[in-house]
């Protein structure tokens, strides 16, 4: 291949990927920019204002709202992290595919036949009537997994002689795993935990077959307001969110930064 050749080809390739992020993130943009907007709708820029978001404070349908996501989200977060932490040990520890597949599947399964699934394995089976106590059970559901995944790659970025040598040293197993193992790999315990809290946050589909009637959510509110309009108060509140959401994300990637590459 000539110089020439594979300059084109670069330039091509930067093309492409200018084009794909433009596609992500332009969209992204331009809710934040109308977010700020002084009119009504959203046809047109008019001019600069923070009016939407001093509307979304005094909403109190919207505050209730992400109160209950926030409610939703700590708790789910909180229990799926230790569920997920002692799974990712023992997928790590016994390495049995069928503890990996039942970790994976909530993960890889689309989440509208997550949500039908539990949906009717709350009423049919356990009889439960829907509200926050069955949100709370399927975010647990489908975060435990990806805090499984995250807390094994970091075990298999440790050393395992180091687990043996305190065995050897008379330690117990809890011992082990309270002064050297926790330790280790609390760092990525925190970004699962961080990933869970923001995957439970901005949730919908899961949350809208399990939520039943009079419980709402923040995405569950959002999706009732722009059914009429999108109006820059719906721009706001997705900006806060949007904030809040990259916020997690940039917390989890800077307390593990190599925890999201797959090890076996």
């Amino acid at each position: 291949m000539t110089v020439s050749g594979a300059g084109h080809r670069g330039l091509g390739l930067w093309a492409a990927a200018l084009a794909a992020y433009a596609f992500l993130y332009l969209p992204l943009l331009i809710v934040i920019a109308y977010s700020f907007n002084d009119s009504r709708l959203n046809a047109e820029w008019v001019g600069f204002t923070w009016h939407w978001y001093d509307v979304l404070l005094h909403d109190a349908d919207m505050l209730a709202a992400a109160g209950n996501s926030l409610l939703i989200a700590t708790v789910s977060s909180l229990a799926a992290t230790v569920l997920g932490t002692m799974a990712g040990i023992a997928m790590h520890r016994y390495k049995i595919k069928a503890l990996t597949f039942m970790a994976m599947a909530p993960v890889a399964m689309p989440e509208i036949l997550l949500g039908v699934s539990l949906l009717l394995f709350f009423i049919q089976i356990l009889n439960l009537t829907l509200g926050m106590l069955s949100i709370v059970l399927a975010h647990i559901t489908f975060s435990i997994g990806f805090v499984a995944i995250v807390v094994r790659t970091s075990l298999a970025g440790l050393d395992d002689s180091l687990f043996e040598e305190a065995r050897d040293c008379g330690a117990s197993p809890w011992k082990t795993f309270r002064h050297i193992t926790f330790p280790l790999i609390m760092p990525g315990v925190v970004a699962g935990g961080l990933m869970a809290f923001t995957l439970s946050l901005d949730d919908f589909v899961i949350t809208f077959f399990t939520a039943g009637v009079g419980v709402s959510t923040l995405p569950l509110h959002i999706y009732s307001m722009i059914k009429i309009a999108v109006t820059p108060e719906v721009n706001a509140v997705s900006t806060l969110l949007m904030l809040l959401t990259l916020t997690m994300i940039v917390l989890a990637a800077r307390i593990a930064p190599n925890v999201l590459r797959w090890k076996t």
